[in-house]
């Protein structure tokens, strides 16, 4: 164990004292901080052909709100879920989609997930020297550990070929999920005293079952639990390049750095709780507002708890209903409207109707209460997070698993934006910071 002392509170002030930074002064110079407007509208700092997310239409110069809309290269997160009615796992031609900008016909399927398929492989004791080697909680600093060794067992890690960038994503997207499951078994076993199971993949299946085979005890699952497990990695996968992880790999790609270095920067940012976070805090405030909440029947008692944690009297005293709004997004989050349904049959089959109809009471009374008691400047509805926690938690996935989830998810819309980045641009980002700093005169240690 690494012993630590913390600095004194004089330290900490001197740091506060020196960092702190007038909000005023960013309306002066007119600084977007977070590369946002007061309207919450990002700073527009790069173009890209991967996706779009539309929250708002322009009507005769006015810009209106409306239901989102989610497009992977064109083609609606809402067709591409009900091409897949007949019951088939479509997280891999997604997958295809963001990488190579078309949808692909059976043979091109077949291929790519046989490439897929080939690559769900460590090298020779990588689980036993790396994985699970000082294990942790945090999955995802284990995960980042393991893709940045992965750097070490590649010949051509520095080799920014396409080809040579295309194998690297490919075999990242593939060993994603072994990381992020053997490193919770390492975990649940060395700081847990639990079981550890170390299952291999199934080189038939997709990476939905492929994630259930490896993480349960007895390797089983039902085809609805994979199905909407699929769903979710499909909805999750990308969402616009400007989203923090992915521009953080635009940025860490711009500047001439590998495939390793690119992930696992995304992966640091990914695991922030205002980021892949979220669905934690969500299942957190759910835990608590279970524990005061009586009838998950009455909108009365839960609007009224409700209307506690707006106002900082309950749970975290952070007056934010969590799962509610989007940075984008206004009247409705479409990932959250696909999924719903999903939700709500998986619900059914696990016997978890009540806890449903608690979500679905706070997902009517919420957006209500923030828009009487917040001044907004678009409409508040749920996001994908809201519901994500609640179908992890029915496939009983432990929650330090939920973040990296959203990983297995997100390497897909990463690789497309490296690809993207490489292709397009030779220019690295180097954005603009206004220096505050003033001449300041030298005086000599022994005088100070």
């Amino acid at each position: 164990m690494i012993s630590i002392t913390d600095y004194t509170d004089e330290q900490v002030k001197l740091c506060v004292k020196n960092d702190q930074i007038d909000k005023k002064l960013y309306q002066e110079y007119g600084v977007k901080r977070g590369l946002r407007d007061e309207q919450g509208q990002g700073v527009l700092t790069g173009l890209t052909n991967i996706s779009q997310i539309t929250a708002f239409k322009n009507v005769n110069g006015e810009k209106i709100p409306c239901d989102g809309e989610l497009l992977y290269r064109g083609y609606n997160v809402r067709d591409l879920v009900n091409g897949a009615a007949d019951k088939r796992f479509i997280f891999e031609e997604g997958v295809y989609l963001l990488l190579f900008g078309d949808l692909p016909d059976n043979e091109q399927l077949a291929k790519f997930r046989e490439a897929l398929n080939n690559s769900m492989d460590f090298p020779t004791n990588f689980t036993r020297d790396v994985i699970m080697k000082a294990p942790r909680v945090d999955i995802m600093n284990s995960m980042t550990r393991s893709i940045l060794t992965l750097a070490c067992y590649d010949d051509r890690q520095d080799d920014l070929s396409l080809s040579n960038v295309l194998r690297q994503c490919i075999m990242l997207i593939s060993n994603f999920s072994m990381m992020a499951v053997y490193g919770y078994h390492a975990y649940n076993h060395y700081d847990n005293n639990g079981s550890m199971y170390i299952h291999r993949p199934d080189s038939n299946l997709s990476i939905a079952e492929n994630f259930l085979r490896m993480l349960r005890p007895d390797k089983s699952f039902t085809e609805l639990e994979a199905r909407v497990l699929d769903i979710a990695l499909l909805l999750h996968m990308e969402h616009g390049g400007g989203n923090n992880s992915t521009f953080t790999t635009r940025v860490v790609t711009s500047s001439g750095s590998d495939t390793y270095s690119a992930i696992a920067a995304a992966m640091s940012s990914l695991k922030g709780r205002k980021h892949g976070g979220a669905n934690l805090q969500v299942m957190k405030m759910m835990d608590d507002i279970k524990s005061h909440v009586s009838d998950f029947g009455d909108e009365e008692e839960i609007a009224s708890y409700l209307d506690k944690i707006l106002n900082k009297q309950a749970y975290d005293r952070q007056g934010l209903i969590y799962g509610m709004g989007h940075a984008v997004y206004s009247l409705s989050d479409p990932r959250e409207q696909v999924f719903r349904k999903f939700v709500e049959e998986l619900a059914h089959d696990k016997g978890k109707d009540k806890d449903l109809m608690l979500y679905e009471n706070i997902e009517k009374i919420a957006p209500m209460l923030i828009a009487k008691e917040r001044k907004i400047y678009k409409g508040v509805s749920p996001n994908v997070d809201f519901y994500s926690g609640f179908v992890y938690e029915m496939l009983g996935i432990p929650r330090e698993l939920y973040t990296p989830l959203f990983a297995i998810a997100r390497i897909a819309g990463w690789s497309a934006h490296r690809m993207e980045e490489l292709v397009t641009t030779d220019k690295i980002i180097r954005p603009a910071y206004k220096s505050l700093v003033t001449d300041r005169e030298y005086v000599p240690r022994d005088l100070r």
